[in-house]
């Protein structure tokens, strides 16, 4: 009644032809009964199995030491990363201190200021140590006045102590931090990426990422001083004293630790251990 017909596995044997009431033949080898219904369950079935442990056997997996390494780094990568923001976010750049006695005898202004607002105070001069001869420091009480620079809105440059800021220079450095807070983002998307789907090439591309932030951190720090000496530059009737506050320190520690994050993501990235490598060298040279 119904024709015969040979079915084959995904392995090449050959399953028995099909007989009356739909049942079909086990193909010689293959386990039978209870033996077949538990290896159908763990996945080691003639269906798929194979394939399974074909792809956990690719070398793409992790092991638990790579993957705690993997995540030491992404915490010294993210202490970078908040120290980015601390100080890109903060106002303490530069600070500037006319005499104690430039203005009046009771009272005298400072200034401080960073990327987006600068903010000018005044002081008493009763507060200030006696030894300085400069008003400050910024962190003294006193009445603030805190306003947003009309760089990136109107295009208009700022005066602090009838000096004038040179925009070009401030726009430039403000663009650096602001690119390099995004490859951070893209950084911490490719480690997340790595540890959750357990492929290390996204190591790589996380490594070049951080590197590249660090570095531009630190050129927004070179370009930022150029702009507060170029600031100095545009006017010398009223002299002041210029100090780069602790934002600034923020930043290069930021780009130092960031460089380092991305240098060891390059390290753990490699198919090779480094250490392993060069230790027989030394041993054979002894």
């Amino acid at each position: 009644m119904w024709s015969t017909f040979m079915v084959t596995d995904e392995e090449g044997r050959t399953v028995g032809p099909a007989v009356s009431g739909g049942a079909m033949i086990a193909p010689v080898g293959a386990p039978q009964g209870p033996a077949a219904l538990t290896g159908m369950m763990t996945g080691r079935s003639t269906f798929g199995g194979n394939k399974r442990r074909r792809k956990t056997s690719t070398g793409h997996a992790m092991s638990e030491a790579q993957e705690g390494k993997i995540k030491l780094a992404f915490f010294v990568a993210i202490v970078g990363v908040v120290l980015t923001v601390l100080g890109v976010g903060t106002e303490f750049w530069v600070e500037l201190s006319p005499s104690k006695s430039f203005y009046n005898n009771q009272t005298c202004l400072t200034a401080h200021y960073g990327l987006w607002k600068g903010c000018t105070k005044s002081l008493w001069v009763s507060e200030i140590d006696p030894n300085r001869e400069s008003c400050g420091p910024a962190e003294l009480p006193g009445a603030s006045n805190c306003t947003y620079f009309k760089f990136f809105t109107t295009g208009e440059n700022a005066v602090l102590f009838q000096k004038t800021t040179r925009k070009n220079l401030n726009v430039a450095a403000a663009m650096l931090a602001l690119f390099s807070l995004f490859l951070m983002v893209m950084g911490a998307i490719c480690i997340t990426m790595a540890l959750s789907k357990e492929i290390i090439f996204f190591l790589k591309p996380a490594s070049v990422c951080f590197i590249m932030s660090g570095v531009l951190v630190l050129l927004s720090l070179i370009v930022f001083h150029q702009s507060v000496l170029a600031f100095l530059a545009s006017d010398h009737t009223v002299p002041l004293q210029h100090n780069l506050s602790w934002s600034v320190s923020c930043l290069g520690c930021a780009g130092a630790v960031l460089i380092v994050g991305g240098i060891l993501f390059l390290l753990l990235a490699l198919p090779y251990s480094p250490w392993q490598r060069c230790l027989p060298q030394k041993n054979s040279s002894s």
